[in-house]
Protein backbone atom coordinates (compact mmCIF):
# COMPACT_ATOMS: atom_id res chain seq x y z
CA UNK A 1 0.00 0.00 0.00
CA UNK A 2 1.30 3.47 -0.93
CA UNK A 3 1.38 5.51 2.28
CA UNK A 4 2.03 8.79 0.41
CA UNK A 5 -1.52 8.69 -0.93
CA UNK A 6 -2.89 8.51 2.62
CA UNK A 7 -0.69 11.35 3.88
CA UNK A 8 -0.52 14.18 1.32
CA UNK A 9 2.60 16.30 1.37
CA UNK A 10 0.82 19.54 0.46
CA UNK A 11 -1.61 20.67 3.14
CA UNK A 12 -2.88 23.90 1.55
CA UNK A 13 -1.84 27.23 0.04
CA UNK A 14 -0.35 29.69 2.52
CA UNK A 15 -0.22 32.77 0.29
CA UNK A 16 -0.25 33.98 -3.30
CA UNK A 17 2.53 36.35 -4.36
CA UNK A 18 1.40 39.56 -6.10
CA UNK A 19 4.26 41.56 -7.65
CA UNK A 20 4.32 45.34 -7.62
CA UNK A 21 6.70 48.09 -8.63
CA UNK A 22 5.09 50.63 -6.26
CA UNK A 23 4.38 49.23 -2.81
CA UNK A 24 2.57 52.37 -1.62
CA UNK A 25 0.18 52.29 -4.60
CA UNK A 26 -0.41 48.56 -4.13
CA UNK A 27 -1.08 49.00 -0.40
CA UNK A 28 -3.61 51.73 -1.21
CA UNK A 29 -5.28 49.60 -3.89
CA UNK A 30 -5.59 46.34 -1.95
CA UNK A 31 -6.31 47.99 1.39
CA UNK A 32 -8.38 51.07 0.52
CA UNK A 33 -9.84 50.39 -2.92
CA UNK A 34 -10.58 46.68 -2.46
CA UNK A 35 -11.06 47.00 1.30
CA UNK A 36 -8.96 43.96 2.24
CA UNK A 37 -7.62 43.86 5.80
CA UNK A 38 -3.86 44.39 5.89
CA UNK A 39 -2.12 41.92 8.21
CA UNK A 40 1.53 42.78 7.52
CA UNK A 41 3.21 45.98 6.33
CA UNK A 42 6.99 45.99 6.10
CA UNK A 43 8.03 48.69 3.62
CA UNK A 44 11.67 48.34 4.68
CA UNK A 45 11.45 44.71 3.52
CA UNK A 46 9.38 45.65 0.43
CA UNK A 47 6.16 43.76 1.11
CA UNK A 48 2.70 43.83 2.65
CA UNK A 49 0.08 41.17 3.15
CA UNK A 50 -3.70 41.30 2.84
CA UNK A 51 -6.29 38.78 3.99
CA UNK A 52 -9.14 37.57 1.79
CA UNK A 53 -10.78 35.29 4.35
CA UNK A 54 -9.26 32.07 3.07
CA UNK A 55 -5.96 33.12 1.49
CA UNK A 56 -3.26 35.73 2.06
CA UNK A 57 -2.17 38.01 -0.80
CA UNK A 58 1.52 38.82 -0.36
CA UNK A 59 2.22 42.03 -2.29
CA UNK A 60 5.96 42.47 -2.84
CA UNK A 61 8.44 44.52 -4.86
CA UNK A 62 10.02 41.72 -6.87
CA UNK A 63 12.96 43.75 -8.11
CA UNK A 64 13.94 44.60 -4.52
CA UNK A 65 14.03 40.86 -3.78
CA UNK A 66 16.29 39.92 -6.68
CA UNK A 67 13.49 38.83 -9.03
CA UNK A 68 12.13 40.18 -12.29
CA UNK A 69 8.75 41.88 -12.16
CA UNK A 70 6.12 39.93 -14.12
CA UNK A 71 2.48 40.83 -13.61
CA UNK A 72 0.14 37.86 -13.12
CA UNK A 73 -1.77 37.49 -16.39
CA UNK A 74 -4.24 34.84 -15.20
CA UNK A 75 -6.94 36.48 -13.09
CA UNK A 76 -7.18 35.70 -9.41
CA UNK A 77 -10.86 35.13 -8.55
CA UNK A 78 -11.91 37.30 -5.61
CA UNK A 79 -15.15 36.08 -4.05
CA UNK A 80 -17.95 38.62 -3.58
CA UNK A 81 -21.61 38.12 -2.71
CA UNK A 82 -22.86 40.35 -5.54
CA UNK A 83 -20.63 40.93 -8.57
CA UNK A 84 -22.65 43.83 -9.99
CA UNK A 85 -22.78 45.69 -6.66
CA UNK A 86 -19.05 45.16 -6.04
CA UNK A 87 -18.25 46.19 -9.61
CA UNK A 88 -20.29 49.39 -9.30
CA UNK A 89 -18.55 50.22 -6.03
CA UNK A 90 -15.09 49.69 -7.52
CA UNK A 91 -15.96 51.61 -10.69
CA UNK A 92 -16.98 54.47 -8.39
CA UNK A 93 -13.43 54.34 -7.00
CA UNK A 94 -11.92 54.56 -10.48
CA UNK A 95 -11.31 50.86 -11.22
CA UNK A 96 -11.67 50.06 -14.93
CA UNK A 97 -13.18 46.71 -15.92
CA UNK A 98 -12.56 44.80 -19.15
CA UNK A 99 -15.84 44.07 -20.89
CA UNK A 100 -19.23 43.25 -19.44
CA UNK A 101 -19.84 40.99 -16.47
CA UNK A 102 -19.76 37.39 -17.68
CA UNK A 103 -22.49 34.92 -16.69
CA UNK A 104 -21.18 31.37 -17.27
CA UNK A 105 -24.38 29.62 -16.24
CA UNK A 106 -22.91 28.79 -12.82
CA UNK A 107 -21.16 32.01 -11.81
CA UNK A 108 -20.72 35.72 -12.51
CA UNK A 109 -17.27 37.15 -13.28
CA UNK A 110 -16.05 40.70 -13.86
CA UNK A 111 -12.44 41.25 -14.96
CA UNK A 112 -10.08 44.08 -13.97
CA UNK A 113 -6.45 44.62 -12.95
CA UNK A 114 -4.49 46.21 -10.13
CA UNK A 115 -2.25 49.26 -10.81
CA UNK A 116 0.63 46.93 -11.83
CA UNK A 117 -1.48 45.01 -14.34
CA UNK A 118 -2.01 41.90 -12.20
CA UNK A 119 -5.20 40.31 -13.52
CA UNK A 120 -8.10 40.04 -11.05
CA UNK A 121 -11.76 39.17 -11.23
CA UNK A 122 -14.79 39.57 -9.04
CA UNK A 123 -16.42 36.15 -8.76
CA UNK A 124 -19.65 34.74 -7.39
CA UNK A 125 -20.78 31.14 -7.89
CA UNK A 126 -24.59 30.94 -7.80
CA UNK A 127 -25.02 27.28 -8.84
CA UNK A 128 -23.69 24.18 -7.09
CA UNK A 129 -20.14 23.26 -7.96
CA UNK A 130 -19.73 20.05 -9.98
CA UNK A 131 -16.67 17.98 -9.06
CA UNK A 132 -15.25 14.62 -10.13
CA UNK A 133 -15.00 13.41 -6.53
Amino acid sequence: MDMTAAQPTVKGVDFVPVPTRDLDAAVQFYGETLGLPRSVYMPDRHFAEFETGNLTLSVFVAEQMGMDHHANQNPMALHVDDVEAARASLEGKGVAFQGDTLDTGVCHMAFFADPDGNALMLHHRYAPRQTDL
